[in-house]
């Protein structure tokens, strides 16, 4: 069967539904062997991926060396690979220059004269501090700095990722400075997408798909799976990482893999095969989406998710019996 293929915001840019993300939490491209490395990116290749997304912090570095490496000697027509930069807080008095290091130091790895999206990997906050940076940091200094390394061809696009706070990541998104936004979307925490019901357990992202929508950003999902907790199970692989911090979800891992649970009668009733296949096929069912990531340890996790996006995104009976199963959470402590 062929892989959908989405308009990516005003880009002109195609990209597959499921992309291949590079990351830790799965952490094939991180803790892998490198065959079976080198096996999966093919094979995904040859389903139709087009869409690669790593980060320095990805292993500090390791993803974006295992994915230059396979990319040079497969050497794909069309691969579109993104990748991100976390300035430290230390660098903060000199943003642009920590940034334009960075990419060439990703570039270096990744074995690329450029990167199709770069994305800011700090979180954007309202006032800024920690390892957050604030919507005016982001619009004064990352964005021209992002746009020097555009000018000299080391980047085609701008992206963010969507996590922080919601007021400041409206904020930035409305300045339309970014094609691409990196936003966290899955059964448990929908709010990109649609209203939560009231005294609801997650951040509010406030529909911050029809923001995207609006200023023509492409969207990549992210936490489609809220980190394996969509799973219903507290099983890891051994490559994976740990169980990761939940991001706009409950406020613990446990609490999210309960909640997931909840949502058994989808299978039950017949609506999907497995709790991950429903989780994969609901963040499809937006039609803001782009191309979502799915983290994998293992060669069969990405044919399970090959799976689930082949079989399409949710019916809306589905996702009406899924906002029934999620009242239940409303009132109940993040």
């Amino acid at each position: 069967m062929a892989m959908q293929m989405r308009d990516f915001g005003r880009t002109g840019m195609k990209v597959s539904a499921l992309g291949f993300g590079c990351g830790a939490v799965g952490g094939i491209m991180v803790r892998g062997d490198p065959a079976d490395q080198e096996r999966t990116v093919a094979r995904a290749l040859d389903a139709g991926v087009n869409y690669f997304d790593t980060a320095v912090l990805y292993g500090d570095g390791e993803s974006e060396k295992n994915l230059g490496r396979i990319l040079r000697k497969l050497k794909p027509a069309n691969a579109i690979v993104g990748t991100k930069v976390r300035v430290p807080p230390g660098e903060f008095g000199r943003i642009g220059e920590a940034i334009a290091a960075s990419l060439d130091a990703s570039l270096a790895r990744l074995q690329l004269d450029r990167v199709d999206i770069f994305h800011l990997h700090n979180p954007i906050t309202d006032a800024g501090g920690g390892s957050g940076l604030s919507a005016w940091q982001v619009l004064d200094e990352v964005v021209p700095a992002f746009e020097r390394l555009r000018q000299q061809g080391k980047i085609r696009f701008l992206g963010i990722s969507a996590v922080g706070d919601t007021n400041a990541l409206h904020h930035v998104v409305d300045s339309g400075a970014f094609q691409s936004a990196q936003i966290v979307y899955n059964m448990l925490n929908p709010s990109a997408g649609e209203a939560l019901p009231n005294n609801y357990p997650a951040q509010d992202y406030r529909r911050l798909f029809n923001r995207t929508q609006a200023n023509g950003v492409g969207v990549v999902g992210i936490r489609v799976l809220a980190g394996g907790a969509l799973s219903g199970s507290a099983e890891r692989h051994p490559i994976a990482s740990p169980a990761p911090e939940p991001i706009g979800s409950a406020m613990n891992y446990d609490a999210d893999i309960a909640r997931a649970r909840r949502l058994g009668a989808l299978v039950s009733e017949g609506f999907a095969g497995s709790l991950t296949e429903a989780a994969t096929r609901f963040s499809l069912s937006h039609p803001a989406m782009g191309t979502i990531l799915v983290g994998m340890a293992t060669p069969q996790q990405f044919e399970d998710a090959l799976a689930a996006v082949e079989k399409g995104p949710l019916p809306q009976a589905a996702l009406d019996r899924l906002s029934a199963l999620r009242q239940a959470f409303s009132g109940e402590p993040r």
